[in-house]
């Protein structure tokens, strides 16, 4: 199709689509490639970081729970202290997991840890499915807390909707899991800015007082490392996000940062929780109460909204990861997993998670994570760094 201008006959793509108002849109094809190539390099390099937060900050420390539980209970200074462990232990964890992933093509737990421990692998997926339940639990808590502390509503409508939400996107596969999750991590970082923004503004001198008087406590460390040990546990459940990786400096630079991808949100809550420090220890949900205390309704709202969507993003995440780990069993077998089982799959998990929701958050972070740190930190942690290491190089050198 042609139109005439000033005597002159334009083709579509000469004219641009000006809709009949003589307005020429920009013609970005020309700059195509150039786009693409930026978006594969975010692909490559912060996707596996965002994922990895999506999974992480709605696990526990999105309601403030987790960050009481493990760093604020060793003090303002302490905590900032352990969370630095964290924070490096993430990074040396991921840098290496990732790197495995892609030398040895195995992108869902069950394929990783046959090549990482041999038969061994079945001890970590027993731990992995009690870890999965227990932080469906909390997110079936926290989500049946948040709407019943911010808008009224019954526990159980919270629980319930959580639960619902994460069975529809689990069935929307990989490229559709990625993309919420990339994008949801934009919105939730922007949330938390404001938040720590409006808290250091609103009670700035009471978190200084709270850090010049601070003392560490005699266990950070040991903190920083089991909070680090029992969330790495998830990395292989969540390896799909790494296979778009070509070269061994992507997956390094990946990894290495995932770890301040994942923790900087973490920073920026712990230090609005340390101007309440130590009467916000006791809080179930102490986003809640540093919401209350800045008095803001619309923003309260917004703020619960984002937190429950990170919920369900977490849920499904860790469900998408159980489900890679039967489909590639299907593809081994020559067939493609059917979409009933991988409903079938998130129902069976929901529903026991939802039946450990009744116990409460505090009593779920505090004793159920616990209790497998250290079962990951001996299952995962130290072999992917000693002789997950020991065979890249091994593989390196063989190629």
């Amino acid at each position: 199709m042609k139109l005439e201008c000033e005597g002159k006959l334009l083709s579509r793509s000469e004219r641009g689509n000006d809709l009949g108002t003589g307005w020429r849109t920009p013609d970005w094809s020309p700059y195509l490639p150039e786009i693409m190539t930026f978006l594969n390099a975010l692909r490559r390099y912060l996707l596996p970081g965002f994922v990895f937060q999506s999974v992480v900050i709605a696990g526990g420390y999105g309601t403030g729970r987790e960050l009481a539980e493990f760093f604020l209970s060793e003090g303002p200074l302490g905590g900032l202290l352990a969370m630095g462990v964290s924070t490096l232990v993430w990074s040396g964890v991921c840098m290496v997991s990732y790197e495995f992933a892609r030398s040895f093509q195995v992108f869902d737990y069950r394929t990783f840890f046959q090549e990482l421990l041999g038969s061994g692998w079945v001890l970590f997926e027993g731990c992995y499915i009690l870890l999965l339940i227990i932080i469906l639990a909390v997110i079936a808590a926290a989500s049946g807390a948040i709407l019943e502390e911010t808008f009224g509503l019954s526990y159980w409508v919270g629980v319930a909707g959580a639960m619902v939400a994460v069975g529809g996107l689990v069935l929307g596969g990989s490229q559709t899991i990625e993309r919420v999750m990339a994008g949801w991590s934009v919105v939730l970082y922007t949330l938390y800015i404001v938040f720590f923004v409006w808290c250091v503004t609103r009670f700035g001198g009471e978190i200084s007082s709270a850090l010049a008087v601070s003392k560490p406590g005699t266990h950070w460390v040991v903190g920083g490392v089991e909070y680090a040990a029992y969330n790495v546990a998830l990395i292989p459940a969540l390896l799909f996000s790494v296979r778009h990786a070509r070269s061994r400096k992507e997956t390094l630079t990946a990894g290495f940062l995932t770890g301040p991808i994942a923790m900087i949100p973490a920073f920026l809550f712990f230090f609005a929780m340390v101007g309440q420090y130590p009467q916000i220890l006791d809080r179930p949900v102490p986003a809640n109460y540093l919401l209350e205390l800045l008095g803001s309704r619309a923003f309260q709202i917004c703020f619960q909204v984002v937190l429950f969507g990170t919920l369900i993003e977490t849920g499904t995440g860790l469900i998408h990861g159980v489900n890679e780990r039967i489909a590639h069993v299907f593809t081994e077998r020559g067939r493609e997993m059917p979409g009933v089982v991988r409903l079938w799959v998130a129902l069976g998990l929901l529903v026991v998670g939802t039946g450990l929701a009744r116990f409460g958050i505090i009593d779920l972070i505090a004793k159920g994570y616990g209790t497998l740190t250290w079962a990951f930190l001996f299952l995962f942690v130290i072999p992917v760094l000693t002789l997950g290491v020991w065979k890249i190089v091994r593989r390196g050198s063989a190629s």
